[in-house]
């Protein structure tokens, strides 16, 4: 007995609009459970869609350049029998597995959050006429709160705009869309407001073929949104890069002592581990760090979780896996977490949720080289460390000049929440956690 089974998106991480930028299937195709069927793509990740079901495709109701959300009907598929696995005929009885991630925001990030990118059939598309002039802020004496949905409030407070600038909304009855939402910040950047005082030269086009061959390479939509992420947090944020060197070198002789202790099998400790640890046990000194300026400017919110960001370098652009809780996590727990998630994040298997909830952010360069760099903060993290190569230094004990294995570290801090003194302090004290991870016992 044959039996028409739906294939819906399944739960993506609570992100909503997702882009198809492939379909792979079309009706009469014969499909394989767990095959990918459509490739989907968000500000941070591409996923493989798979197959929930084997069978004969009945009808595609996708096609690339739409946009999905969890429950989007895919496909119905015709099969002989039922998935085995799940015992089901459709996937409203039972949740499907989630895809598989291909290619992943970091503020931010911890998460850093994405202005989506638009096709230009949206772009194109003109809020009402009520827009046309720069908008104005509601009274606030008259306390009713701008027409819109929880969610389009929260993809404001997301992208730090304030909803009752917006004015106009698109919508039934007047209420505000994210469409409104993108529409006002693009006229801000372009035109300039009251909050920035003004817009930005653009940098003119230039045609580049009059002085020789070129060629032109695409840029993935995580690098474009990198980039757009990482202006808008240059823009807004006043940052300052303070620079320390830790002396390392008790942590490296206790660090090989345990990894010769262990077998081929087993994960080996880095020294980004005791980063993480000794990052913990600053921020539990000085809490601002972990924290979040609210979008008014007005509050400051204090995080009681410690959720560490490492940003990982892949092919298609750079990608922060957030690892969770891991104040709760001994060394070797976090060593095995940071090992699956980085070869996740390389292969391209990261899902949405994997990436977020960030407190702060590491970027390590030490694998490379470098002696010091400026990391832009991860918004709506306040704060990023910075690493580079560690190396022996002659170093003055009082008596003489003894080599030392010293590490350079760099943190970048949002001045509105953290001063000068503060982030000498913060980079102190895990200077002198580095220094003798005694200390982290205590």
């Amino acid at each position: 007995m044959s039996a028409l089974i739906e294939i819906k998106v399944p739960d993506i991480g609570n992100v909503t609009d997702v882009d198809v930028v492939d379909v792979s299937i079309k009706p009469g195709d014969i499909v394989a459970l767990d095959q990918t069927i459509a490739m989907l793509e968000t500000d941070k990740a591409s996923m493989d869609l798979p197959a929930t079901a084997a069978g004969t495709v009945n009808e595609v109701f996708i096609k690339t350049g739409d946009k999905v959300s969890e429950g989007t009907l895919i496909a119905t598929v015709t099969a002989a029998t039922m998935v085995a696995a799940s015992g089901q005929t459709s996937l409203d009885q039972e949740k499907p597995p989630a895809p598989e991630a291909v290619t992943a925001q970091a503020e931010n990030t911890a998460q850093a959050i994405k202005l989506p990118e638009q096709p230009k059939a949206v772009e194109t598309a003109q809020p009402p006429a009520t827009q046309s002039s720069p908008p104005e802020a509601l009274p606030a004496s008259k306390g009713s709160p701008a027409h819109a949905t929880p969610a389009v409030r929260l993809f404001a407070r997301e992208l730090g705009v304030d909803i009752n600038l917006v004015t106009g909304g698109s919508g039934r009855k007047g209420r505000i869309l994210k469409d409104d939402i993108k529409h006002y910040i693009k006229k801000t950047l372009s035109q300039g407001s009251s909050q920035t005082g003004g817009s930005i030269p653009p940098i003119p086009a230039v045609d580049f073929t009059q002085f020789g061959e070129i060629e032109e390479l695409k840029l993935s939509k995580i690098k474009k949104m990198t980039g757009q992420n990482l202006s808008r947090v240059w823009l807004n944020l006043p940052l300052v890069t303070y620079h320390e060197e830790a002396d390392i070198t008790e942590m490296e002789a206790f660090r090989s002592t345990i990894n010769a202790e262990k077998t081929n099998s087993e994960v080996k400790i880095t020294g980004l581990i005791f980063i993480i640890k000794a990052l913990i046990a600053a921020m539990r000194q000085f809490p601002q760090f972990n924290a979040s300026l609210s979008p008014d400017g007005e509050k400051l919110i204090l995080k009681k979780y410690f959720n560490i960001g490492i940003a990982v370098d892949t092919p298609n652009g750079l990608v922060v896996p957030v690892l969770r809780d891991v104040d709760k996590k001994s060394v070797n727990q976090i060593a095995l977490e940071l090992a699956e998630k980085s070869e996740k994040a390389r292969a391209g298997k990261l899902m949405p949720g994997d990436m977020q909830g960030g407190c702060i952010t590491i970027s390590s360069l030490g694998g490379i080289g470098g002696t010091a760099f400026t990391p832009i903060v991860n918004a709506p993290e306040v704060a990023i460390l910075g690493v580079t190569r560690a190396k022996m230094q002659p170093v003055w004990n009082g008596k003489d000049f003894v080599p030392r294995l010293m590490l350079p570290l760099d943190i970048t801090y949002d001045h509105r929440v953290i001063d000068g003194a503060e982030g000498a302090r913060f980079m102190t004290a895990i200077k002198n956690y580095l220094g003798d991870i005694r200390r982290l016992l205590l």
